[in-house]
């Protein structure tokens, strides 16, 4: 009775063995599969640039002060006022130095009369001794006589020069009062658009010290520039007339266009944070950026336009059974990639170029187009789509 039961239960038995061997070996085959993400090797651009934020700034901005003290009592340019060389914009009380300048004259007056007087007074001298002189050689005068005509003379012609000097002494003091006074009419020294007014009309400006700033004066708002902040660490790689582009929050949805017009040399030293100031130069015509305004810039320092490129990850890889066997360094041109290659992957050697942090382009080496390089490997319980290779007689599979 217990052989027929047997009998009748094998039939269950051999069943339940042979799903537990197909599930033990189908795990077991998932377990030795590693599989693992490709890119197809393709062509395109690869882009290094450096980011940097920045302000716009005018590219000539004017000062424009005053050399004498007092109190504004006109003022003729505001704010966004286009302004022409030469052209009146304040004005400073100007009786004050009116006087200076009456009083130069006056004393200049004085100094010619003088001169003209001691002129006379030479010529009259000069006579005394031209005639002494005729007289001494007919023996009627003394030699005394003779030289104190001559020595009377001399000092009558010294006194004239005296006089010449003083008269040029008045006439600079007349010049410099006169000078004062026409720095009273506060004018525009250039072509172009106050961006500051700093005075009222009524304020009194003091230019004992330092010169006060009045107005700012923008030669030309069709022609800005951004002076950016870039890193040490980025600066090597920048060159006068790289493309850059640039945006303001102002236009969030407009991207601005201009070249690297400077690198300077002077480092700019924040909490032991060292960049340097790359100004860049950009068109305005429509004026929608303003002095002042923060710009997100983005210089292309290199570019590579339709090269074979690759994922960077790819020159990053390595299978886990190969870590050790062989070395992939970042930092040398010669790289290892691994394609797929059937059912399996195997290692390739190529000559690396350019890199933008996302695309690394190849110069040389076993790839072409349409290959698949291995970017990743997939771990266990990694939820990635995956799909074997057809055909395939390796236990190796293949995700991308």
């Amino acid at each position: 009775m217990k052989v027929q039961q047997i009998k009748r239960l094998w039939p269950f038995a051999a069943a339940i063995l042979i799903v537990a061997g197909g599930a033990f070996w189908w795990m077991a085959g998932s377990v030795r599969a590693p599989r693992y993400v490709t890119a197809q090797v393709g062509r395109g651009s690869v882009v290094r640039s450096v980011t940097a934020t920045g302000t716009v700034n005018p590219v000539i901005v004017v000062q424009v002060g005053t050399y004498d003290s007092g109190p504004i009592i006109g003022i003729y340019a505001d704010f966004n006022s286009p302004v022409k060389a030469g052209q009146l914009i304040a004005k400073i009380d100007p009786r004050p130095f009116t006087v200076k300048v009456h009083e130069a004259q006056a004393a200049l007056g004085n100094s010619q009369s003088q001169l003209a007087k001691d002129q006379a007074d030479r010529a009259y001298k000069k006579l005394l001794f031209d005639r002494d002189s005729k007289l001494m050689a007919e023996n009627i005068i003394s030699q005394d006589t003779l030289d104190n005509a001559r020595s009377s003379y001399q000092q009558a012609a010294s006194q004239v020069a005296l006089d010449g000097s003083m008269v040029k002494q008045q006439k600079a003091n007349l010049e410099e009062a006169q000078v004062n006074l026409d720095y009273t009419n506060i004018i525009s020294p250039v072509d172009g658009t106050v961006v500051s007014r700093n005075v009222d009309v009524g304020q009194t400006v003091a230019a004992s010290f330092q010169t006060p700033t009045l107005f700012l004066i923008a030669k030309d708002l069709t022609q800005m520039q951004v002076d950016t902040n870039v890193s040490e660490s980025d600066i090597g790689d920048l060159r006068d007339g790289q493309i850059a582009d640039f945006g303001v929050d102002a236009f969030p949805d407009r991207v601005f266009e201009g070249t690297v017009g400077q690198v300077r040399q002077v480092p700019i030293s924040i909490q032991n944070v060292t960049t340097y100031d790359v100004v860049v130069n950009v068109p305005n015509p429509e004026f929608l950026l303003k002095p002042g305004m923060t710009a997100n810039v983005t210089i292309i320092s290199a570019r590579r336009d339709n090269v074979l490129r690759i994922p960077i990850q790819a020159i990053q890889f390595s299978p886990t059974f190969a870590k050790g066997k062989s070395a992939n360094p970042l930092t040398a041109r010669e790289k290892q990639v691994w394609i797929a290659d059937g059912s399996a992957i195997k290692p390739v050697s190529i000559v690396t170029g350019l890199d933008d942090g996302h695309y690394v382009e190849v110069m040389s080496g076993g790839l072409k187009q349409g290959d698949l390089v291995v970017t990743a490997e997939l771990r266990s319980g990694d939820t990635s789509p995956t799909a074997s290779l057809a055909g395939s007689s390796s236990p190796l599979r293949l995700a991308h």
